[in-house]
């Protein structure tokens, strides 16, 4: 028989023995851990959802990406990261500087801190090195509980395919016994058979979006901005990704980021000038498509990339935005 053949007897079946068993509602969503969107999106992000995530270079969307990602491990669930950019030790030290900087009440953790200890040519332990920076050894010991919940896989454009992706989830799920959160940064680096980036982007999308729904788990795609829409100086929008029209289409979810201080109305800063750098420091995500809830919604979040994160409490903009950058290189 099929495997990929049941009926809605047999579903409604399974779905009654998980809420006898009380595994419903932790089996079926996975937090995003930041406050404010979780609520809007269905409680979390559901199994066999596609989740893209989108923004101007510079935006932090892997810091974003990444941030939910260690949140679902630090509750025990297995997460595996295709990273096409860093490699697992650029991570770990973005994690570290993550963790450092929510303990430390002082204020003084910084990325760069971190990244100078693990260059540091003084021969040490990381636990001895990290004492020179506030909560460092804490962090560390946060950042062990979970570290090996989180699986790493080291994606190139010229080998990570598709096949490689399911390859490596099966090879994580017979690991863990069960099916990881899976994030791809990004989508439009992963290897494709199609030579144009309409038809890369199709095929891409389309199989990730297979694949949610074949393991049961969410996942978590960074899609990328189209040149021309960076280059026009507007808001970028669900619209503006770069490759077809299926990006939109086959997502459940699709959030978009941008810089709160580009968008905001220009008489927000007209007349308070201290709004001007007050504004810089928040990243607007606006939820473009939402299959579980309202789209349009608009929540902010306050950046802190000088420590590899950004706050995990969102609210709802209040102030008025504009689809055409007020500022513009």
């Amino acid at each position: 028989m099929d495997i990929q053949l049941t009926t809605i007897g047999a579903s409604l079946v399974r779905s009654d023995e998980r809420m006898l068993t009380g595994r419903n509602a932790a089996g079926r969503v996975w937090k995003t851990g930041f406050g404010g969107l979780d609520p809007l999106i269905g409680g979390g992000m559901r199994a066999g959802s596609l989740l893209l995530l989108a923004g101007p270079q510079g935006m932090g969307k892997s810091t974003f990406a990444l941030q939910i990602a260690r949140n679902n491990a630090a509750t025990g669930r297995p997460v595996l990261y295709f990273s096409y950019e860093h490699d697992a030790e650029d991570i770990s030290q973005k994690l570290l500087a993550l963790e450092a900087g929510e303990l430390d009440e002082s204020d003084q953790v910084r990325m760069t801190n971190i990244r100078a200890i693990f260059d540091d040519l003084w021969v040490s332990s990381l636990e001895r090195r990290l004492e020179s920076v506030p909560a460092g050894v804490e962090a560390l010991t946060r950042m062990e509980r979970y570290a090996d919940q989180l699986f790493v896989h080291r994606s190139t454009g010229s080998r990570t395919d598709l096949a490689a992706i399911s390859q490596t989830i099966d090879s994580v799920r017979a690991t863990t016994g069960t099916a990881p959160l899976v994030v791809v940064d990004y989508l439009q680096k992963v290897k494709s058979t199609q030579l144009d980036d309409e038809s890369r982007s199709t095929e891409v999308v389309e199989g990730l979006k297979d694949l949610a729904i074949d393991i049961g788990a969410p996942v978590l795609a960074i899609a990328a901005a189209d040149k021309t829409a960076l280059r026009s100086g507007t808001r970028m929008r669900a619209a503006d990704l770069r490759g077809s029209s299926a990006l939109a289409y086959e997502a459940d979810v699709v959030m978009v980021l941008n810089n709160k201080f580009d968008i905001v109305a220009r008489h927000h800063l007209t007349y308070d000038l201290t709004n001007a750098e007050r504004f810089k420091d928040w990243a607007v995500l606006t939820l473009e498509k939402n299959r579980f809830g309202r789209d349009g919604v608009v929540l902010q979040f306050r950046t802190r990339f000088d420590q590899g994160r950004y706050e995990s409490e969102g609210v709802e903009v209040k102030e008025q935005l504009i689809d055409d950058r007020v500022f513009r290189e």
